[in-house]
């Protein structure tokens, strides 16, 4: 399970290492083009039940923290559907339809 730091949050952001990196990757891209989104997601069973989004700028401070020493592979058809819902007014929703249910990571091929 990786971990996102943003901000001055004491608050980490628990995010599945493969899912992580696929976001890492999109949120970098945005943000060496000056380009700011939203990013939410639902909270994990051990939180309290609801869901949070924050504002990703390129002024705040952000940190990603893998568990697993190699990089995974990506996939660019993954990458390509968080940077479209990154590029939408709702930002990237981190939800089923970009993880697969079965996994919580890389959507089924073709899906």
């Amino acid at each position: 399970m990786g971990t996102l730091y943003y901000g001055a949050q004491d608050t980490p952001i628990h995010i599945e290492d493969r899912a992580l990196a696929h976001l890492k990757v999109v949120i970098a891209t945005k943000l060496r083009r000056n380009e700011s989104f939203t990013l939410s997601w639902r909270h994990s069973e051990d939180e309290p039940r609801g869901r949070s989004t924050i504002w990703l700028h390129p002024s705040i401070p952000l940190m990603f923290v893998f568990d697993e020493p190699e990089p995974p592979g990506l996939n660019r058809e993954w990458i390509e559907k968080l940077a479209h819902s990154a590029n939408t007014s709702g930002g990237i929703l981190l939800v089923d339809d970009l993880l697969d249910p079965e996994t919580g990571s890389e959507p089924a091929a073709g899906g």
